[in-house]
C-alpha cells in the first residue's frame, strides 16, 4: 500500500511539473549584455540572430509523402532470421 502512495504521489507531482511550463517568445533580459562576439567576427549579432535557427537545427524537408499505397520492391537484404 505504501509503495502505490508514493507512486500516486510521485506521479501527480511529475504531472504537475510537466504541466507548468510557459510557452512564450524569448528575450534578451532587461539591462543584460548579449554575449561577446565570435572569435573573428567584427561586431557582436544582435539578439534577434542569435534566435535564429541554424539550417541543420530546422531542415527542410525533401522528400515528397506517398499520396498513396505502392508496391514494395524487392529487398535483397531482407532475409528470415536463421
Amino acid at each position: 500500500m505504501m509503495r502505490r502512495s508514493a507512486f500516486l504521489t510521485a506521479s501527480v507531482v511529475a504531472l504537475a511539473l510537466a504541466g507548468c511550463g510557459q510557452k512564450r517568445a524569448l528575450e534578451p533580459v532587461a539591462n543584460a549584455e548579449l554575449p561577446p562576439a565570435p572569435y573573428g567576427a567584427g561586431e557582436r549579432p544582435e539578439a534577434e540572430k542569435l534566435l535564429e535557427l541554424e539550417t541543420l537545427a530546422a531542415p527542410e524537408r525533401s522528400v515528397e509523402l506517398r499520396k498513396r499505397s505502392e508496391e514494395r520492391e524487392d529487398d535483397p537484404f531482407d532475409l528470415p532470421p536463421e
